[in-house]
């Protein structure tokens, strides 16, 4: 059920998931997204700074696609998202609660701190905090 009516995004991602609601409340709750706007096949999820449509793999995808815990990390792929949180140690611990990986390795650049972490498909993504 949405939230509340969606507008128009001026950017976002769209991610194919074999389960649309895991991959919902798993974003909703490591990003503190709201639902916008769902159907059967998809749910648009939105924040301030930006707008994800989860999406059902077209069938034919999705035989062939088996979901594993820890999930299979999906390391093949031109583009990551990334994402800024209030705190890279809360996210990574709450990640790791919800079925996520938290890789090890954190990196700094100019004003920020960033890791690497999959969501419960193996999606691949950045999180990051801003520093001083």
């Amino acid at each position: 059920m949405p939230e509340r009516e969606p507008g128009p995004a001026r950017a976002g991602a769209l991610i194919y998931a074999k389960h649309v609601d895991a991959l919902v409340a798993f974003y909703r709750a490591v990003l503190g997204m709201t639902v916008v706007h769902s159907t059967a096949d998809l749910a648009v999820l939105a924040s301030p700074d930006a707008q994800l449509v989860i999406h059902t793999h077209p069938r034919s995808v999705a035989e062939h696609i088996t979901i594993t815990a820890p999930p299979e990390l999906r390391d093949r792929t031109a583009i990551k998202l990334f994402f800024t949180v209030d705190s890279l140690a809360s996210s990574r611990a709450q990640i790791a609660q919800l079925g996520g990986v938290v890789l090890p390795e954190i990196w700094s650049g100019p004003r920020f701190r960033v890791c690497n972490v999959a969501d419960p498909e193996g999606n691949i993504f950045h999180i990051r905090e801003l520093t001083p």
